[in-house]
């Protein structure tokens, strides 16, 4: 297994289960040593941020990778971007952002892209080469906003 330096976790945010599945079965494909941090909501993901640092790195790791839905019950994919914005940037600190949707509304890829918290605008499914790009993306984040599509 490879390991990316810096990548501590993935973090998948998505209400849909069959989705998660196939999105950590590509994962796992592509042979990444990294935990994969399956939240089916906004508030779950953002409890997790909020307590990874002050919990143990082992069961909370920093994630480096965001994979986040928009179209989802409760809190969208826009609500949590907006709650996200209030972290702190230590919280934020080495995370790229990359919408996975199904959406096909060119609004929303739109506004992603007026969105500095945003990084990338991916289609589901996502696949190795998706996820490829992704990676390649964190590795090469600089501290400019990137917008990727």
């Amino acid at each position: 297994m490879r390991k990316v330096t810096g990548l501590d976790c993935i973090i998948l945010i998505d209400d849909d289960k069959i989705t998660n599945f196939i999105n950590k079965r590509v994962i796992k494909r592509c042979d990444i040593d990294v935990p994969i941090k399956v939240n089916h909501n906004g508030p779950a993901a953002l409890n997790y941020l909020k307590t990874m640092c002050c919990k143990s790195a082992d069961k909370f790791p920093r994630p480096g990778i965001i994979f986040l839905d928009i179209n989802m019950p409760g809190m969208d994919g826009w609500s949590f971007i907006d709650e996200y914005k209030k972290l702190s940037s230590v919280k934020k600190e080495k995370i790229i952002i990359a919408i996975l949707t199904t959406s096909a509304n060119p609004d929303d890829e739109k506004t992603a892209k007026k969105i500095p918290e945003i990084n990338m605008y991916i289609k589901k499914p996502l696949t190795v080469e998706k996820l490829e790009k992704t990676i390649n993306h964190y590795s090469h984040k600089n501290s400019l906003h990137s917008f990727d599509s």
